[in-house]
């Protein structure tokens, strides 16, 4: 079964614009970020959506219930939105809500590499997240392993979703870190993937649910759009 899967990054909050890691933390989203999700439903209000996700962050699920009002005001039958911790971002432990560049440099700077782009050039993306949890005096945030484990669960969670049918469309609210992160994953060349998505950007992965995670599972069909 092929599925066409509409990732969103969540509008703008007071942490996005003070420059501040959220993780599993919360904040408001701003009058930017509400409009950082209207402009993503509009975008999408041509759309039938079979199935709706999102993680079960308020920011999150603010930016959905947008889409999905917009989405239903189009004339489309709107989806029960399913809201899950395994849509949630990256879990920064230690560094939950502290300043974004003090905090990489704090993972990074012990191996040469003071910026998040630094890390990933210089040892990969895994090296985020692992040097992170290290850094992190209580070694609460999420190891690579430990986040993959969690976010893996989406894939089967999504695909076992009752009705769905051959070339449905899934629409899933996502976040910046973890966006980037399917990206590597799934498409590590021909996208510029320094440049972080933008909230209530637009992302589109084409699932083939017979193939193997990483053999041909998830396409990259645009990013940041």
């Amino acid at each position: 079964m092929h599925l066409h899967w509409y990732v969103v990054r969540h509008g703008q909050t007071r942490f996005n614009r003070y420059n501040r890691l959220q993780g599993w933390s919360d904040s408001p989203l701003t009058k930017q970020g509400i409009a950082d999700a209207m402009k993503a439903a509009h975008k999408l209000d041509h759309l039938q959506f079979a199935a709706a996700f999102c993680s079960d962050t308020g920011r999150a699920t603010r930016t959905a219930e947008r889409i999905l009002d917009v989405n239903e005001q189009a004339g489309h039958t709107r989806p029960t939105l399913i809201r899950d911790f395994h849509f949630r971002e990256q879990f920064y432990g230690y560094f939950e809500g502290q300043d974004m560049a003090m905090s990489w440099y704090a993972a990074g700077a012990p191996y040469g590499a003071p910026t998040f782009n630094d890390i990933v050039e210089k040892y990969g993306a895994a090296a985020t997240k692992d040097f992170l949890k290290e850094a992190d005096p209580f070694h609460d945030a999420e190891s690579n392993d430990e986040y993959w484990a969690r976010i893996e669960g989406v894939f089967p969670l999504i695909e076992h979703t009752p009705g769905l049918n051959d070339g449905d469309n899934i629409l899933m609210i996502s976040h910046g870190n973890t966006l980037l992160s399917l990206m590597r994953r799934f498409a590590p060349t021909g996208f510029d993937l320094s440049q972080r998505p933008a909230n209530g950007s637009v992302t589109v992965f084409d699932i083939d649910t017979d193939k193997p995670l990483d053999e041909g599972h998830v396409v990259v069909a645009s990013y940041n759009q």
